[in-house]
């Protein structure tokens, strides 16, 4: 483990300079891939529609429901798992450029939101263009409802009232779904219509028929943290995450899984970050609920490197670590946190540098906040890596992968798009 002064490690190199003007507008992040991915279904459906003008009413239905269930699947944890296998399904020899866009597949919620966007525009254009009055009462109904859930899933809106968004966004996806399902019966629907929205559904359903309470044995080494160890015949596979509540129809909140190589069951780290994570820390509970498919993470993509720094601070650890312990891929950590042994625990501070013993562990209380774009850039270098992966709060998250990309280095983190 390495604690070197702040002066010492952040005088070590300087960053290299940033890429010409041109590539570096494409490593903007208003060009992320996320936002390219909309993009892209939203200039599919304006080609569609110009290679098909002008559209009889059942085509408009139909690439209203096409475009939704986009929305809805591409959303599901199978789905996502499977978007993950693909994209990491890459050998290292494959050349670097093409390897780093694959491992912006965790961009896929552009997707969601292209589908979400276009199926709600051909929805209205479908509901100005029906003749029924039924239909069209139940179309207005279904788009005033769309126009809230869009509107409560900006970001602006999720950032600061994320609970009322979760709800929103859950509540009100249920009930537009179960309007469509009325809107298309009152059509007299085919086969496909019929087809696609029971696909939809049960796409919905599936993780709340995985719904239970289980035991939770729960370890606070701090007042800031708990490690959650969980043993109800489930071990997930490193990298992956899994979403837990103590009270389902309200809050949901999703912690990276830490299987240790060898042993049943899974962990957890929660650290305080609002007040869900702060009664959770102080109350104990004895059992929460789980649901769902443990879902790959960011970090997967780390296969697709030779090397690969971790970057993290706090409580990012916790999705760090079961990477660092299945060592899959040669790894070198940076993590800065405010004392770690006494925040985390010696056990867990203990069996981090004991697979990563050239660890920068900087300790904040001691040396302050680090320039963390360039301890990242010197492990980078030093190391021999191919890719960053950064696991931080939203800020620095960005401020690491954005300062690293514009400079031409392949970087990784979290983008908050749920």
């Amino acid at each position: 483990m390495t604690t070197s002064p702040p002066r010492a490690r952040q005088d070590a190199g300087a960053l290299p300079p940033p890429l010409p003007a041109a590539r570096r507008l494409l490593k903007h992040p208003a060009l992320m891939h996320y936002n390219r991915l909309a993009a892209l279904v939203l200039l599919a459906n304006a080609a569609f529609t110009w290679a098909y003008w002008p559209l009889a009413t059942p085509t408009l239905g139909h690439a209203a429901l096409a475009n939704l269930a986009l929305a809805v699947l591409v959303r599901q944890q199978y789905v996502i798992n499977l978007l993950f296998r693909l994209a990491t399904a890459a050998p290292t020899t494959w050349p670097l450029k093409v390897r780093w866009t694959l491992g912006k597949v965790y961009h896929f919620g552009g997707l969601h939101v292209g589908g979400a966007l276009a199926g709600t525009a051909w929805f209205l254009a479908l509901t100005i263009s029906t003749p029924d009055a039924a239909l069209r009462a139940v179309g207005w109904t279904l788009l005033a409802l769309l126009a809230i859930v869009i509107a409560t899933a900006l970001p602006p809106f999720r950032a600061r009232h994320h609970d009322h968004f979760e709800r929103i966004h859950r509540f009100g996806g249920w009930t537009a779904l179960a309007l469509f399902w009325t809107h298309t019966l009152l059509s007299s629907p085919g086969p496909w219509e019929v087809g696609v929205l029971a696909v939809v559904t049960f796409s919905v359903a599936l993780p709340w028929l995985r719904l239970r309470k289980v035991d939770v044995h729960l370890e606070r080494p701090s007042s800031h943290v708990v490690l959650a160890r969980f043993d109800h015949g489930e071990t997930p596979f490193a990298g992956s995450s899994t979403a837990i509540s103590r009270s389902p129809l309200k809050e949901w909140h999703s912690f990276a899984n830490v299987p240790t190589p060898g042993r049943p069951g899974f962990r957890l780290t929660v650290s305080r970050a609002g007040d869900w994570t702060g009664s959770f820390i102080d109350d104990l509970p004895q059992q929460v609920w789980v649901k769902g498919i443990t879902t790959a993470g960011v970090a997967n993509i780390e296969v697709l490197f030779r090397k690969v720094v971790y970057v993290a601070t706090g409580s990012g650890i916790g999705p760090c670590l079961p990477h660092l312990l299945a060592a899959k891929v040669p790894s070198r950590l940076v993590w800065a946190t405010r004392d770690p042994r006494a925040t985390y625990g010696d056990a867990l501070v203990d069996e981090i540098l004991a697979v990563q013993p050239h660890a920068l562990v900087w300790d904040t209380s001691r040396h302050g906040k680090p320039d963390m774009v360039r301890l990242a850039h010197e492990a980078y270098r030093d190391f021999g890596a191919e890719a960053v992966i950064c696991i931080s709060n939203k800020r620095l998250t960005w401020q690491v992968v954005h300062g690293l990309e514009r400079r031409g280095i392949p970087a990784y983190g979290a983008i908050w798009d749920s």
